[in-house]
């Protein structure tokens, strides 16, 4: 059903829903693939694109936390672990093993002793073990260009990497395939009540002159950082304050820093966990760690500082690699809901496991992890639905995503491209090489994504605007100079007639578009009060 077709259904029929989710980010999304998986009519709203907040813009790991179980967080640490491994099994091409390599330099803590304790407790968990120790010429060796300087050796382990956004796309697919209505650009006005119970929800989307009413005993609250303002502060157990806490990131082309395994150290200013690690074919820096006190429903944005704190990372790692601002690519800056218990503690001391507010059928999720979404879906879901949950919710062994068919590769895509293609679209996948050509869209660019995926995208991703399709379906925006700038006289030529534009309606979305990426996804130059 076309997206107009559905808006007017919802406006003209009094069928109502089982569950109505807000928030289309991962958590949101991960609460409709289950809902759906499990027989119920969701419904799933999102205000801006799917996964337009924190879910496109975290530091892209699926991880188990090491840093949270080195400050005592088992529970988090084991919930993460066991979901890594069982999406790394699942949907492999969307989450694939990444190598990490963390350097020890003589006198600093933590030492290699302490630290291979901790990567022991991480394996065991894991019950697949990865840590081994490196000499210092092993680990220049897996590090070309490390720096040697006080140098003692170095560890490594695997956790996993992925396109958070893609992920958050493939889960929205899941939960349709399963029956759910998903919407992006669909703002929740209002929670409805009677006599104090939760008895629907006012919605209004981006193109409607008038709001629409739907029906749901149930409603989850899954918007993140955004999630306080749906709360009435009224009989609900419990509270739950949040704390914004803004992580910013640097991409730079991959030959001016070629890594092929996220390398990390703690950064000399604040002893915070920083890494630079290959994604998409550049290299990322990330990730900074402080209060966001921005508006919300603006793009975040990375400061001169946070930029100089990144940069800093590079220097101090591969000295002789002179990285500098003229070298980046791109940025991204991603707000964070940390729940706090308001005691004043450091940005990096807060807690990052999740919680969960109960106000009579609305349920408020907050904090939590990229990798342990499921988790988080399925108390949201037991905590609403009460005593019935357990002969509702599908069993928890179920499987995520379902697999992809049986198809034969296309001789003109490589084997790697073909995993990752089927890693991304799963089932759907013989419709999206059906979409166009199997072409690199940027040739000589080490990422392989195809001109087949653009066009679906465009098809059947719900791109309503330009940066939809370059920020979040795709990454063209981050990976290539100016954010593809030169590239959109093609995509116009490909994509138009698709996504039925008129030529005022692209020079629009262009000037939209990047006016976004110059706003919040690039460096301003440096004025001469800000050279240093």
């Amino acid at each position: 059903m076309i997206r107009a077709d559905t808006l007017k259904a919802l406006a003209t029929d009094d069928t109502g829903f089982d569950v109505v989710v807000i928030g289309g980010g991962i958590t949101g999304a991960g609460v409709a693939r289950e809902a759906a998986g499990s027989g119920l009519r969701t419904l799933l709203v999102e205000q801006k694109d799917f996964s337009w907040g924190t879910s496109s813009r975290s530091s892209k790991m699926v991880h188990g936390g090491l840093r949270y179980l080195g400050s005592g967080h088992y529970g988090l640490t084991r919930d993460a672990v066991r979901e890594r491994e069982r999406l790394m099994a699942e949907a492999p091409g969307l989450i694939d093993p990444l190598r990490f390599i963390m350097p020890h330099f003589k006198g600093q803590f933590p030492g290699p002793r302490l630290f291979q304790l901790l990567l022991r407790v991480y394996d065991f968990i894991a019950q697949s073990p990865s840590r081994h120790f490196l000499s210092p010429a092993q680990s220049e060796l897996w590090v070309p260009g490390l720096t040697r300087e006080n140098l003692a050796g170095a560890s490594g382990f695997t956790d996993a990497v992925t396109d958070d956004s893609r992920l958050v796309q493939r889960l929205i697919a899941e939960a349709r395939r399963d029956g759910a209505i998903c919407l992006n650009y669909t703002r929740a006005q209002e929670v409805q009540r009677s006599n104090g119970m939760v008895c629907g929800l006012i919605i209004q989307p981006e193109e409607g002159a008038s709001p629409i009413t739907v029906s749901a005993p149930l409603v989850i609250n899954a918007t993140g950082a955004w999630a306080d303002l749906l709360q009435t502060g009224e009989n609900g157990s419990g509270s739950m304050k949040i704390r914004p806490l803004r992580g910013s990131h640097l991409v730079l082309p991959w030959a001016r820093l070629p890594v092929s395994c996220s390398v990390s150290l703690f950064h000399p200013q604040d002893r915070r966990p920083v890494f630079a690690f290959p994604w998409q074919g550049t290299t990322v820096l990330g990730t900074t760690d402080l209060d966001h006190e921005g508006n919300l429903d603006q793009e975040p944005v990375i400061s001169e500082a946070e930029t100089d704190y990144l940069l800093q990372i590079a220097s101090r790692l591969f000295p002789a690699s002179h990285i500098s601002r003229s070298d980046i690519l791109s940025t991204w800056a991603g707000v964070r809901p940390v729940v706090t218990d308001g005691t004043g503690k450091s940005p990096s001391r807060e807690n990052r496991e999740h919680a969960l507010r109960e106000d009579r059928g609305l349920i408020s999720i907050a904090g939590g992890k990229l990798t342990t979404f499921r988790v988080i879906a399925r108390e949201a879901l037991k905590q609403g639905l009460g005593e019935k949950a357990h002969s509702i919710l599908r069993p928890g062994s179920q499987s995520v995503f379902t697999a992809p068919r049986e198809l034969e590769r296309p001789e003109q895509v490589g084997h790697q491209t073909w995993q990752r293609l089927q890693g991304l679209y799963g089932p759907d996948l013989d419709q999206v090489i059906a979409s166009g050509a199997l072409e690199p869209v940027v040739p000589d660019h080490p990422w392989d994504l195809l001109w087949a995926e653009l066009l679906w995208a465009c098809r059947a991703e719900d791109v309503r605007h330009l940066d939809d399709l370059l920020l979040r379906k795709t990454r063209l925006g981050l990976i290539l100079p100016e954010g593809g700038k030169a590239l959109l006289p093609d995509i116009k030529c490909r994509c138009q007639a698709i996504l039925d534009w008129d030529d005022q309606r692209w020079a629009d979305e262009e000037a939209r578009y990047l006016g976004i990426y110059h706003g919040a996804y690039s460096l301003a130059p440096k004025g001469p009060s800000d050279a240093s």
